[in-house]
């Protein structure tokens, strides 16, 4: 079915390079659709076939399994065109899935379009940015979203479906995406932003912000190491930030294999260099006890375990 319908694929592939964590053993198979319509024959194949799949972008949010993945992970990285008619609508970017952000970020600043910078340095696609309702400095990926397409199946079939952004779907790190039903499960294909043009004088500030975001992201240590960034949720209920509460517990350095609760930041959990997909959920489930022990509160992970 792959080979007829021309999907690029591999066999037994190996897992760990593939995401930020840079952790993961192989997957019997890695699906690599160029295309929407690739991306939907690909999923219907390995439903058809009845194989445990995962559909992933830059799985810059992700800890993929330990040893032997006896399923299909199916990336949509290489499904990343940008279409953009400044004579139509000089607002509005649409992206395919697999468009990375910092691709995104680039394209608007290239088009003097404003509010996107806060993303500039988020690794990962757009696909998953969306999934995740990414949030940054303070700034949410639904706060510029105009409309999705998705796929989705029911009964059995696939359907492609476009909304118009509804607030009332959306709020902090949550998207109508998350579904956790697996008969229920919608895969982004493409999302349009609307964003700001800016005068042409503006160009050197949305460039300048760009890039003290990303110098913000550095100084902090997001880049340091292997890592997904922000491992839990903050909740505005705690009084605190989740990082600080876990500081608060002495957690900043526990170690547990290869994998560590960052020395500089309480809500990473890094890789030292040799970490495990154990390693990395016993220091979440350390961290959530060690936080509801001491303070009564429940740590929600915004990591995926796949």
């Amino acid at each position: 079915m792959l080979k007829i319908a021309k999907i690029p694929y591999t066999e037994n592939e190996v897992l760990a390079p593939k995401s930020t964590f840079k952790v993961g053993g192989t997957a019997r198979l890695f699906l690599m659709p160029q295309t929407p319509a690739q991306l939907e024959a690909a999923i219907g194949a390995v439903r058809s076939s009845e194989l445990k799949y995962f559909v992933t972008g830059g799985a810059s949010n992700l800890v993929f399994p330990d040893g032997n993945y006896e399923g299909v992970i199916i990336s949509t990285q290489a499904i990343k065109e940008i279409f953009y008619d400044a004579d139509e609508n000089p607002s509005l970017v649409t992206c395919q899935c697999g468009v990375s952000m910092a691709a995104f970020v680039d394209f608007c600043t290239r088009k003097n379009l404003t509010g996107a910078e806060q993303f500039a340095g988020l690794p990962g696609t757009v696909g998953g940015a969306v999934y995740m309702n990414a949030r940054c400095f303070d700034r949410s990926i639904s706060d510029i979203l105009h409309s999705t397409t998705h796929l989705e199946y029911k009964e059995g079939q696939a359907h492609i479906i476009e909304d118009d952004f509804n607030a009332a779907d959306w709020a902090y790190k949550k998207s109508p995406f998350q579904s956790t039903d697996e008969n229920d499960q919608h895969y982004i294909t493409q999302v349009t932003f609307r964003l700001k043009p800016a005068e042409a004088e503006e160009h050197e500030r949305i460039a300048a912000d760009c890039k003290k975001y990303i110098a913000e992201r550095i100084e902090k240590g997001h880049f340091k190491y292997p890592s997904a960034g922000s491992v839990f949720k903050n909740n505005h209920a705690f009084g605190a930030p989740s990082g600080k509460l876990i500081d608060e517990c002495g957690l900043k350095g526990l170690t547990i294999g290869g994998a560590q609760i960052a020395p500089f930041h309480g809500n990473f959990i890094i890789n030292t260099g040799k970490a495990s997909a154990a390693d990395i959920k016993a220091l979440v489930l350390a961290a959530q006890k060690a936080v509801y022990d001491k303070f009564g509160y429940n740590l929600e992970p915004e990591i995926i375990f796949v």
